[in-house]
């Protein structure tokens, strides 16, 4: 490993030199942008990989396949993350980047070069998009604490905002990245991330240093199994909850769901037992002595809660209905979702970075506290929007909810990470990043949830109306009605024609030459399920507006600004830091 500098340097040293802090600011932005660009990458291009590995992803049988190469990165990234954040602490944390770069890289490679298809094909995808995953989380658990080590805390705001904003405008580059390498080539998806990954690579082994202070202190191995185990299960819980199970439109009281999150809230209350019993945990519980990180920490999950589920609300309200409203065919809606998403990410690159610069100046508070509320405002105002919206109206309210979300993300990181004593820094950050992705698959289940819920009550009695009217034959119509709503959403997601796959072609041929032009034609499927999408609309919006509104709250009550002592190298000092 190089090192200019030895171990125990501070990091008051090492901000005297002004050149190496840029040079970690530009390299672990890059890292955290290619970590998050793959964790949405997959959702816009995702038609294309099952129809490069001859695999129909609506199939009952195939759904797993589907939800998990959606979140499986994700799940992975959550899970992991404060395990890497340690490991950052003990081994070096420039160090367990330059693994994670590494790890990402070869994983893109694999995910490249696979000959399979069918299962084995879907397989082969599953299992390096989660070791890839694993690469992500190392690259993310020890960017921020190897950014807090470079700057000093008069400028770690604009630092972390800068990376914070790189995070999360990924996901939304992902998207159109995603939507334009598909079509061309499936593979391209992965490849692109090889060449990337290696430039990383080399840049941050020549040019990062490991200026923190190393922990010497044995890894909880108990404790980080029993946490890994039990969040995996209790997301494998969630994920299948959205899936149907026998008769029912969901899968909450299915054997597996129950048993999984069952055993997942065991382990995780045996792991808070482990943490208050080992000498040395994985989680610094006495960081939560800590207000400023217990209420920056707490904002983090509760913001995460309100905003992940919206962006797979957003696409669907694009792609199953505005878009084919507005003459694009349903195998265009993907890209063009993306697009017409932009201004969301417009809102967080100019937010995030001078948020995060003022913070600096006046605490994260009054930027943290009323970037929550209008995120709230934001998730209102598209309560008030008709389903076929004026698009100027839903781009200036996207550009609102972007600057809320920036003006809240990037100075709350700064200070949850500013209130952390030196030797911690990857623990604690790590913590963090495991609330805001864990939230981000809870709120997934709980936005399709309540989604579900709402069609289920009319979806079907619409589906059947619709296509009796269209002459569709009885069998099959009772069989379309009967398809449970995740079905029709993710048909319309994947940039499917939904009616027409949905009846598929031995019925279609059955349909007068008239009707089939109504039923597989643009406005058909939208107008059918505008009504009941509303109505899931607004119970879904209506929990993103409470879980912001509770997050403005814990924002407020975080305290003063509050800087930990420099010196400080362990939880033994929590307390001791000055606030101001």
């Amino acid at each position: 490993m190089r090192s200019g500098l030895s171990p125990g340097t501070t990091t008051s040293e090492s901000a005297t030199d002004d050149r190496y802090k840029w040079v970690a600011l530009t390299n672990t932005t890059v890292g955290v942008l290619l970590a998050t660009i793959d964790s949405s990458i997959m959702l816009i291009a995702m038609p294309d990989i099952f129809r490069g590995i001859q695999l129909d992803p609506l199939l009952p049988e195939n759904s797993f396949y589907l939800l998990w190469m959606i979140l499986g990165y994700l799940v992975t990234s959550s899970v992991l993350v404060v395990s890497v954040g340690r490991l950052g602490d003990l081994f070096g944390r420039v160090r367990m980047y330059n693994l994670g770069f590494a790890i990402y890289t070869f994983a893109s490679l694999m995910l490249t070069i696979t000959w399979m298809s069918g299962h084995a094909g879907a397989i082969w995808l599953l299992a390096w998009r989660i070791v890839q995953g694993v690469g992500g989380a190392f690259l993310v658990g020890n960017s921020g604490a190897i950014l807090t080590d470079a700057f000093p805390a008069h400028q770690r705001g604009l630092a972390l905002g800068i990376n914070n904003v790189a995070g999360i405008s990924g996901t939304f580059i992902g998207l159109v990245l995603g939507g334009l390498l598909a079509p061309v080539s499936w593979r391209l998806v992965f490849l692109i991330s090889v060449p990337a990954g290696l430039f990383g690579a080399i840049w941050s082994y020549l040019r990062l240093r490991d200026i923190s202070t190393r922990s010497r202190e044995p890894i909880d191995w108990l404790g980080n199994v029993s946490f890994a185990v039990g969040l995996v299960l209790v997301m494998i819980g969630i994920t299948s909850g959205i899936q149907p199970y026998g008769g029912h439109t969901m899968g909450w009281t299915s054997p597996v769901v129950i048993g999984s999150l069952g055993a997942g809230i065991v382990l995780l209350l045996a792991f808070a037992v482990i943490e208050t019993r080992v000498r040395f945990p994985m989680f610094r519980l006495p960081l939560f002595r800590i207000r400023a990180f217990t209420f920056g920490t707490l904002s983090t999950f509760l913001s995460a809660l309100g905003r992940g589920g919206l962006m797979f609300m957003l696409i669907i309200w694009l792609q199953g209905i505005w878009l084919p409203l507005h003459g694009y065919s349903f195998e265009e809606t993907p890209l063009w979702a993306g697009i017409y998403m932009l201004p969301l990410t417009i809102g967080f690159l100019v937010a995030g970075p001078l948020s995060g610069a003022l913070s600096d100046r006046y605490g994260a508070r009054p930027f943290a506290t009323g970037g929550m509320v209008g995120a709230a405002l934001t998730f209102v105002l598209l309560e008030l929007l008709p389903i076929d919206f004026p698009y100027w109206a839903f781009a200036g309210i996207l550009l609102l909810n972007g600057l809320s979300m920036g003006c809240f993300a990037s100075p709350n990181r700064a200070a949850v990470m500013n209130s952390l004593p030196i030797g911690d820094r990857g623990a604690g950050g790590g913590m963090n990043s495991t609330f805001q992705n864990s939230a981000q698959v809870f709120s997934i289940g709980i936005f399709f949830t309540l989604m579900i819920s709402g069609l289920a009550a009319a979806l079907p009695a619409a589906l059947t109306s619709g296509l009796e009217a269209h002459h569709v034959p009885a069998d099959a119509t009772a069989a379309v009605a009967s398809s449970p709503p995740v079905s029709v959403l993710f048909a319309a997601f994947l940039g499917y024609n939904p009616i027409e796959h949905l009846l598929g072609p031995a019925v279609i041929a059955q349909v007068p030459p008239a009707d089939t032009a109504v039923l597989t034609g643009n406005a058909f499927f939208p107008s059918l399920i505008a009504g009941p999408f509303a109505a899931g609309l607004h119970i879904a919006f209506g929990f993103a507006i409470a879980a912001c509104l509770i997050a403005a709250a814990a924002s407020l009550s975080r305290g003063t600004r509050y800087v930990a002592v420099e010196l400080a190298t362990s939880t033994s000092s929590v307390g001791k830091a000055p606030s101001r």
